[in-house]
């Protein structure tokens, strides 16, 4: 392998191998459309330095590095927010921007990082975010005021945001289609135990240290990624190709796309991150920022369409298999991101667990994932079918969101431990090859571009399925208590009996009281029960929900394209 660089993968017809090698021989240089009239390609690929040759794992092992460092910080800070609260004079609501502000800068950052990566190089974004995002870590954890930490957050956001979509980018570049499998595992390893042991790791750090050490931890990290990505990183031949070509000519900056994307993502991110708090369409300020939102993504769809050099590529989605994958890992993730929202509530608000205790109860499914993404890979680079595998991977995420929705409030911790597992087993089973195939069939050059749009459609569908989830919850349960509340009357003789069983109870524990005082208490009681049990369905109704969607995603499976047969051979002949 030379240079990091690999090539496209064509769909392959056993009669057409031929041709089929010709054309993956071909593709190794950057396509000649990609230079102004005027600049030969040979010329510029002569030009390009060849770069140094590195194991790939080695690679993969280095910038996944950074990857879970800036994961973990989209969860961690989570558990600390009423300790950031008080020890900043603040309130528990104005401590939540903390999250707001680094999710809009990373919803912001996301879609324009592989444009960036083509102007300044893929080593120097990576290594420059890097490195930024360790700097501001450490001014995050020296904030002194609520104000600054919000701003560090903005900061270290921006700088953290695009990791993501250059690992998946570098990873794709690092490896020939035939081990790109296992590549991809290693990175979802990383994007899916992060946001497990986030929470778990934040408290314990809070609990026993203080809230400055969740940012502080990043230092050390940041630092030892830093170092080895100066050492082994280097960019694909088509990419330094492509920079040298453009070198000396004037750089075209798609302005008003930048501006409309950036704009629109920001308000977007705050319509869905503080949507339910505010009262949705309710408030103002969310009504002016979800009528922005609109606007604007309106506008950067249609500029970025036409526009001939744009900040976005959205014409990537042409390409039926990126599409689909996009859409298939925007219902999942957004499944996934309500549900572990909604878990470690229904444990501490309905069955009485800490927050820690919830944190560990469900981090078997982390460890599930190391053991499991693995094989996955393994199973791809030995040429399973990758669509097969994200049809029985979106099944298995169905089946175990559908077990959780079976749950009540005596079950053992066991009953919510293994639907975890079992969602999370599938979750393996669906992103590491939706990450492997989505490439297939894109301009080796392209990798970063549709990187970061998978990215931020992978991030977008978590903030979506938060934002319905606590939305639905809330309504659910009202709609549930309205309901159960309406047979809780004095014809009802088995609501009497139960509000008088209840007097009895309370009149045994109290040390005093009158019997019309325990007739209260055991009325009291009962609408507390009755809150449980409403919010008990609310908790089930969002489960189910989310079960059918995922179920309707299987179908799109179907149309994906079949992944290229014989790959590991072309490469080697290529080669």
């Amino acid at each position: 392998m030379t240079g990091g660089s690999v090539l496209e993968e064509p769909e392959i017809e056993p009669q057409g191998l031929e041709q089929s090698l010709d054309r993956a021989e071909s593709s190794l240089a950057p396509s000649a459309s990609e230079f102004e009239p005027g600049e030969p390609l040979a010329t510029a690929t002569a030009h390009a330095p060849a770069p140094r040759v590195f194991n790939p794992w080695i690679i993969a092992l280095v910038v996944t590095m950074g990857t879970f460092m800036e994961v973990l910080d989209t969860s961690i800070a989570n558990v600390a927010l009423p300790h950031i609260a008080g020890s900043l004079s603040a309130s528990q609501d104005e401590s939540t921007w903390v999250l707001t502000s680094y999710l809009v800068a990373n919803a912001i950052i996301l879609p324009i990082s592989g444009w960036i990566s083509s102007v300044i190089g893929r080593k120097n974004f990576y290594l420059i975010s890097v490195v930024m995002f360790t700097v501001f870590s450490a001014l995050c954890g020296l904030a002194p005021t609520l104000g600054l930490l919000v701003v560090f957050r903005v900061m270290q956001g921006l700088a953290g945001g695009g990791l993501q979509p250059s690992v998946q980018a570098i990873l794709a570049d690092a490896f020939p289609g035939n081990k790109r499998g296992m590549a991809m595992a290693v990175y979802t390893v990383a994007i899916l135990c992060a946001p497990v042991l986030g929470p778990t790791l934040g408290g314990w750090i809070t609990d026993n240290y203080s809230w400055r050490w969740i940012f502080y931890i990043n230092i050390p990290v940041g630092i030892a990624c830093a170092f080895f990505t100066r050492m082994v990183l280097v960019d694909p031949i088509a990419l330094t190709a492509k920079r040298l070509a453009m070198k000396g000519k004037k750089l075209r900056i798609d302005g008003t796309g930048l501006a409309l994307i950036a704009i629109g993502l920001a308000s977007l991110e705050i319509v869905l991150d503080k949507g339910q708090e505010l009262d949705w369409l309710g408030s103002t300020f969310i009504a002016w920022s979800a009528a922005i939102a609109l606007v604007a993504l309106s506008g950067a769809v249609v500029w970025e369409l036409y526009v001939k050099d744009p900040v976005v590529n959205l014409r990537l989605l042409k390409e039926r298999n990126f599409l689909i994958c996009c859409t298939i890992v925007l219902g999942v993730y957004t499944a996934l991101y309500a549900t572990t929202f909604l878990l470690p509530q229904f444990m501490q608000l309905l069955m009485g667990y800490s927050a820690t205790a919830a944190g560990i109860a469900v981090s078997p499914a982390g460890l599930v994932t190391m053991i499991e993404v693995p094989l996955v890979g393994w199973a791809l680079s030995r040429g399973f079918d990758a669509r097969r595998m994200i049809a029985a991977g979106i099944t298995t995420i169905a089946l175990g969101t559908w077990w959780l929705s079976l749950g009540n409030l005596d079950m053992a911790e066991s009953n919510l431990i293994w639907p975890r597992v079992v969602q999370i087993l599938g979750l393996g089973m669906t992103t590491v090859p939706l990450s492997t195939i989505m490439f297939r069939f894109l301009p080796t050059d392209q990798s970063s571009n549709a990187a970061g749009i998978y990215a931020l459609v992978r991030n977008e569908g978590g903030s979506i399925g938060i934002a319905i989830s606590s939305t639905f919850l809330e309504r659910a349960a009202q709609t549930h208590q309205a309901y159960l509340g309406a047979h809780i009357n004095a014809s009802n003789p088995l609501a009497a009996r139960a509000a008088a069983g209840l007097a009895v109870v309370h009149g045994s524990l109290a040390s005093s009281g009158s019997a019309s005082d325990n007739a209260y208490a055991g009325l009291a009681l009962l609408y507390g029960q009755v809150q449980r049990q409403a919010e008990l369905l609310a908790y089930m109704d969002q489960y189910r929900m989310f079960a059918y969607m995922l179920a309707a995603l299987i179908p799109l499976v179907v149309l994906l394209k079949r992944p290229p047969r014989l790959m590991g051979k072309i490469e080697l002949e290529a080669h």
